[in-house]
């Protein structure tokens, strides 16, 4: 399966690098670390090269992230509300997460849209609140990718320090991968069974449209 997985990645280049990193920022779940990782791992064995992943992937990741951005910055809360409340179960999120996102966007400014690049809480949702909040695109779409691009060069040297290191230990790479694969998909599915909509309410930030 591991192989499978590496060889699909492969086969795709990278405009299915670009591809599946747009898909990891809309479509739940499809781990980064998975993708960009196999990347790496693809870096170690002379099959991809660095710089042209890391700067595709990357472009994949604001693409995706841009998504949302549009989604907010367009539809605003009272098109947006409805929206959540009809898919918020597949997508994991309902309006209260919105709402405090918004939140927290509000409070802590444009900068977090770079920091949450590197948080595993709020990495692609932080794009909703950011459009809603009409952040400026050049500026978002600036500290999208230049947080992206350090945590996705992470990714890669991770993966290709891994690939490196367990040359010889094919097993344990397989697990490793694996392992990304059934948590990422087990979370997902967790939160799809245990999601509950919410109740009605008025919640809203004053300064919404």
């Amino acid at each position: 399966m591991d192989q499978l997985i590496i060889d699909a990645i492969e086969q795709g280049g990278y405009i299915g690098i670009f591809l599946l990193m747009v898909l990891e920022n809309v479509v739940p779940p499809v781990p980064s670390e998975v993708i960009m990782g196999v990347g790496g791992l693809l870096v170690a064995r002379g099959a991809m090269d660095f710089w042209p992943l890391l700067l595709i992937g990357t472009l994949g990741t604001t693409a995706g992230n841009y998504f949302w951005y549009w989604l907010g910055n367009s539809w605003g809360f009272a098109r947006l509300e409805p929206f959540v409340d009809r898919w918020g179960r597949w997508l994991t999120v309902d309006w209260h997460h919105i709402v405090q996102a918004q939140l927290f966007f509000v409070k802590h400014g444009h900068w977090v849209v770079f920091f949450l690049r590197f948080s595993p809480f709020l990495r692609t949702i932080i794009s909703l609140p950011a459009g809603l909040a009409h952040m400026p695109l050049g500026k978002f779409l600036a500290f999208t990718f230049a947080g992206s691009l350090i945590w996705n060069a992470l990714l890669i040297k991770g993966g290709e320090w891994l690939g490196r290191y367990l040359q010889e230990s094919q097993d344990v790479l397989a697990w490793i991968i694996l392992g990304f694969v059934g948590l990422a998909a087990i979370g997902y599915v967790w939160r799809v069974m245990t999601w509950q909509p919410r109740p009605p309410s008025s919640e809203r930030p004053d300064n919404a449209d």
